[in-house]
């Protein structure tokens, strides 16, 4: 119900002020690439440099966090998650990524549908890298949980 009353207001104020509003819908995700490292953590083995959020629990003995990826000479960037499931099974999970820069806001977005993440191991869904070199973060959902944002990278 807040919700409602501040986007009514927020387009209150726009036709007030001679704003136009306009809206579109979503843009279709693509699919993400899903990478599975075994029990080597994807970060300390890479040479790019990777600024993330928080790891946040998505089921028992299952966490995730968001990542934005710069390629080691600067001139990519990506969206990823990370997934570490330290249970003694496999896990299927549901990954979505954006990444997002200062100027455009969302300017890509990717899924790893039912991701496959073995017992006690590493995976990353990674979106496509793209070829930027402003500022750039990422937002994450996994099964559902928001995972927030990274850091610009």
């Amino acid at each position: 119900m807040l919700l409602k009353k501040a986007a009514a207001a927020v387009a209150a104020a726009s036709v007030a002020l001679g704003l136009s509003l306009a809206t579109a819908p979503p843009a279709a995700a693509a699919s993400g690439q899903l990478v599975r490292y075994g029990n080597t953590n994807p970060i300390t083995s890479s040479s790019s440099t990777w600024r993330c959020g928080g790891s946040e629990a998505i089921a028992t003995n299952m966490v995730a966090q968001v990542c934005a990826v710069r390629s080691a000479n600067g001139t990519g960037v990506q969206a990823a998650v990370i997934l570490r499931n330290n249970a003694s099974y496999s896990r299927s999970v549901n990954v979505s990524v954006n990444l997002l820069n200062r100027t455009d806001g969302t300017v890509g977005n990717w899924t790893c549908d039912s991701a496959g993440v073995s017992s006690n191991s590493w995976s990353v869904c990674f979106g496509r890298t793209l070829s930027r070199t402003s500022d750039h973060s990422a937002w994450g959902f996994a099964n559902g949980t928001d995972l927030g944002s990274s850091p610009f990278v």
